[in-house]
Formats: structure tokens, sequence, C-alpha cells
């Protein structure tokens, strides 16, 4: 699988997203306290773009009356129809094993390391003798 680059950490604050395509492939981003996370940007039912629905939590109730909001923004909620995924895990909330929308690897690297070009300078060896530094040209 191919690496792209979506952009700077920054660009991407905590509980915020972003829409980028690859490949022909829109892939949206989410920052979860610092975890990043990336779905398809299609909702599986009818083709919505899940980056412009709504993030929110999940509410659990073990009785009537009694209900508890849990996962605050880790849920996206398709904007047509309002099909509930899991964003840490892609996966739908009312039938998790068949309906799930496609996740992609999400990581941070240093640009360094993503930017390594071709090009050297010329090194030379340099060692300290008695406080004097030397250069061996």
């Amino acid at each position: 699988m191919a690496k792209l680059v979506v952009g700077p950490v920054s660009e991407i604050p905590p509980g915020g997203r972003k829409l980028v395509e690859a490949e022909g492939k829109r892939i949206v981003v989410f920052n979860l306290s610092g975890e990043f996370f990336a779905l398809s940007d299609r909702c599986p039912h009818q083709g919505g773009s899940l980056c412009a629905g709504l993030v929110s939590g999940h509410v659990e109730s073990k009785e009537p009356g009694v209900y508890h909001y849990a996962r605050r923004g880790e849920m996206i909620r398709c904007p047509w129809h309002y099909w509930e995924f899991d964003i840490r895990t892609g996966k739908s909330w009312f039938d998790p094993k068949r309906v799930q929308v496609r996740q992609f690897p999400a990581h941070v690297e240093s640009g360094a390391a993503l930017v390594e070009g071709p090009y050297t300078a010329e090194t030379f060896p340099v060692r300290v003798e008695d406080e004097y530094v030397v250069v061996e040209a």
C-alpha cells in the first residue's frame, strides 16, 4: 500500500478531521485526542460523505429512563440517513459484523523520514584532541 502524506499534525487538531484523495479514493482522517484514524469517506449504505457527517458519542441505556453518554467524539454519523460508525474501527453500531466502513492505517511519521532524498553533503571525520576540534580533510 502506498503512503499518502496528509499534512502536518497541526492541520488536524484533536477532534478535527481532514478529507484527502488518493488514487481516486476519498479518505477522511480523524484526530481523536492525538490518535489518528482514517476511513473511507463513503457510507456503505448509499454513499453519503462521512466527512460531512456529525461526530458524536454513544448513548447507552441499561434500563428505561437511565442513559449514559460515552465515547464522546468517537462516532461518525452519515449525514444522509444517520447510520453511525465507530471512527476507531470503521464498524457500524447497529450491525458491526456485517456493515462497516473501510479503514486505512494512519500514523504520524517525522518529516525527515518521509522526504529523505538522494542528495548528501560531503562529510569529513571530526574528533576532539585536548580540547581542540580537528577536522580531517
